[in-house]
């Protein structure tokens, strides 16, 4: 069986590195970017501006925005470009909606909208307090539908436009420890492929990144409730630093890629979790129905191995209680 699909996914591989493709320019244009004072977000407007892009950067902390907006100025590559920051509560629809206007008004029509903001609280369910759940499904995912419906309207009237949301690898897959955190990315899937239909017949793009763990102030924040399980499950994919992923992200987002992914371990998540979800071109389908079968054997010793290590840390547990 392999021996008969191997020379279509080399074919497919192939084609879809050599054949050139047809990739949008930010130079001049007017990049937005939700959660831009840190992590992320910073790495991409850095590169936005490297690219000679009008950044604005939204964020709640202003001290953050302030030393973000004069560590992007550096890397402007012409004194015409215009980087601004605004203090927003991304929850507050009312507040993102008219400073979106407003921006645009000073800087100019927005081009591509980016929303990084974004937080993580591990531990199991029963630990969660009620504010808690409110404050990660408000960050995560309301933020993230309030920034796309205020942003589409403007999109669909100029017929251009792309939104770039950013989830995680825990929106294909659960992992022990991220029950809240993990259902607000799987439902920034769902809000991605849906909006996708919405606005594609506009000329508008939708990029799903998918980000594995980051070396971020968030990440620092996250590790601080992070139960060992959920330490020794993350522990086999690494960490990777925001630049590389911000290069991959805004990289995927000029070409019109759906899924932003990066890393061999990534690749393999996503092809095995593909399932009605966009594809830029026939080769994905060839290769990721080659793959398909392959990788979900792959997939089961990886839930094993997994549930191996939740096993051993619950018998730890137990013994603890027990002496």
């Amino acid at each position: 069986m392999l021996v008969f699909i191997l020379p279509f996914i080399i074919i497919a591989i192939l084609a879809k590195v050599l054949l050139p493709k047809k990739k949008a320019s930010i130079k001049g244009k007017h990049v937005v970017i939700f959660g831009g004072s840190s992590g992320i977000g910073k790495a991409l407007a850095i590169l936005a501006a490297k690219e000679g892009a009008h950044v604005t950067i939204l964020a709640r902390n202003i001290d953050k925005l302030i030393e973000a907006k004069n560590e992007i100025k550096n890397y402007c590559t012409d004194e015409e470009q215009i980087i601004t920051k605004v203090s927003v509560d991304v929850v507050n629809y009312e507040a993102v909606e008219n400073n979106l206007g407003e921006v645009e008004e000073i800087v100019g029509p927005i081009y591509m909208l980016v929303n990084c903001a974004g937080m993580a609280i591990c531990g199991e369910i029963e630990n969660f307090t009620q504010q808690e759940i409110k404050n990660l499904v408000d960050v995560n995912l309301i933020g993230s539908v309030y920034s796309v419906k205020a942003i589409v309207p403007k999109f669909k009237k100029r017929r251009e436009g792309i939104i770039v949301l950013t989830a995680s690898q825990v929106a294909l897959m659960g992992m022990y420890g991220y029950s809240v955190y993990s259902s607000c990315k799987f439902a920034l899937r769902g809000l991605a492929e849906s909006v996708y239909m919405e606005v594609k017949p506009y000329n508008i793009s939708v990029t799903l990144a998918l980000p594995p763990d980051t070396d971020t102030p968030g990440f620092e924040t996250e590790n601080k409730t992070k139960p060992k399980e959920t330490r020794l499950l993350s522990e086999t994919g690494g960490l990777v630093k925001p630049e590389e992923v911000a290069k991959k992200m805004l990289n995927d987002a000029l070409n019109g890629t759906f899924f932003s992914y990066i890393g061999f371990e990534s690749f393999i998540l996503t092809t095995l979790c593909v399932g009605m979800s966009p594809f830029q071109s026939v080769f994905d389908v060839i290769i990721q129905s080659c793959l398909l079968g392959m990788l979900r054997i792959v997939g089961a010793f990886y839930t094993i191995h997994f549930n191996s290590v939740i096993k051993k840390c619950f018998k730890e547990k137990e013994a603890k209680k027990n002496k």
